[in-house]
């Protein structure tokens, strides 16, 4: 039986910083087990692509101000385009809300979140209709990323220091002996390893099961609409949210073909949080989902409600839920497992932040550049549970 000192499961975005983590900390030994023949094809190549500070929680709020900086700073490329985020109320609660969070992200040193009135609003997203809208807030630093150039930007830089990476690889079970990792099992024989470091997404629950750990990770569809405008789209239009029912709309990017970018583009994204999905790992985009869509962008915007979808664009993928929304960064109660997963669509934008922090984990027993222990898998039975008001 071949071995390595630490096998990570999953060559997403979160595996790949994973790995680069380790290696960049000395820790070589590794392999990355991924079961697509080609990297980003589950939840990170399907990805809106966005990046915020603008958060409710603490810990959501460092990991976006650390990753961000990464981002903008690292020597790959990531396609850090600050546009912004900016979020709109049509409630007085709402608005107050958005208002409590601002200051709860300059507490905590993000800069620039700036409180926007109608008219400040009319101005940032010309021909959105503004006539409901009582204020809002925006972040500079927010904006869009390129999901697989991030997720190659790691994965380059990992194997470049000798981490081994195999795909159309699938692990079906995490072997445990006297309460500990001991290997895991492929569709193509055993791994001996010392550590294991799950990076599965939507699928953890099932896999951490074979190793008798409870994982409260679930799947949820999440479906965008790509559709294509009469004319070209407003010029650095941002991320645009209705903070109430989560409607909301970026400049369309192709993550795939990024020569497919270089001219003013007409196309955009429309997405919300469909209340009527349940649990599932149906990843096949429904057009009846669009018609929700447009009826959300019928009263928004003219030059929304009046695009054409383009059918072979839009796409379905899936969000890795916690009951709380948050990401499991930990160990657990079996020795040398761990697990870096359950981010709640934030896995792409808090990668640089989740790569460190379980690397530090795994080789010094705790992340020393921000305190993530509130994000071990003891809140669940200890009833410590965190609360995030910006989820989307």
């Amino acid at each position: 039986m071949r071995s390595a000192k630490i096998v990570i499961i999953g060559g997403g975005v979160a595996g790949a910083s994973a790995a680069y983590h380790l290696a960049l900390g000395g820790e070589t030994d590794v392999i990355l087990l991924e079961r697509g023949p080609v990297q980003g094809t589950g939840s990170t190549g399907r990805a809106t692509g966005g990046v915020r500070e603008q958060f409710g929680t603490a810990i959501n709020i460092r990991m976006s101000m650390y990753s961000i900086d990464f981002l903008k700073n690292c020597d790959f490329h990531t396609g850090y385009d600050p546009k912004g985020y900016l979020f709109f109320a049509t409630e007085q609660p709402v608005l107050d809300l958005l208002k409590r969070n601002a200051q709860t992200q300059a507490e905590l040193g993000v800069e620039g979140i700036e409180i926007l009135d109608q008219d400040e609003i009319k101005h940032r997203v010309p021909g959105m209709n503004c006539e409901d809208i009582i204020g809002g807030t925006f972040g500079p630093r927010d904006g869009f990323i390129d999901p697989v150039a991030v997720m190659r930007g790691f994965s380059k830089l990992a194997t470049d220091k000798g981490v081994k990476f195999e795909l159309g690889r699938t692990v079906v079970r995490i072997n445990v002996s006297a309460g500990r990792v001991e290997s895991v099992s492929t569709d193509e024989g055993d791994i001996g390893c010392d550590a294991v470091v799950v990076c599965t997404g939507a699928w953890t629950k099932g896999l951490a099961a074979t190793a008798g750990v409870e994982i409260p990770v679930e799947p949820l569809r999440r479906q965008i609409v790509w559709a294509r405008c009469n004319e070209v789209l407003p010029a650095n239009l941002p991320m645009v949210i209705d903070a109430a029912s989560g409607f909301h709309f970026r400049p369309a990017i192709d993550f795939w073909e990024p020569s497919a970018n270089k001219v003013p583009t007409r196309d955009v994204l429309l997405a919300y949080p469909d209340r009527d999905e349940s649990t599932s790992f149906n990843t096949q985009y429904d057009p009846a989902f669009g018609e929700k869509v447009y009826e959300l962008a019928r009263g928004r915007a003219k030059f929304l409600y009046e695009s054409t979808p383009v059918a072979t664009k839009c796409r379905a993928g899936l969000y890795e839920n916690t009951p709380d929304h948050h990401a499991i960064l930990c160990g657990c109660e079996v020795d040398g497992l761990y697990f870096s997963t359950g981010f709640s669509g934030h896995g792409v934008m808090h990668s640089p932040a989740s790569g460190r922090a379980i690397s530090e984990i795994i080789m010094d027993g705790k992340a020393s550049f921000l305190d993530v222990s509130c994000l071990s898998l003891a809140r669940f039975a200890q009833g410590e549970l965190l609360t995030e008001t910006g989820y989307i």
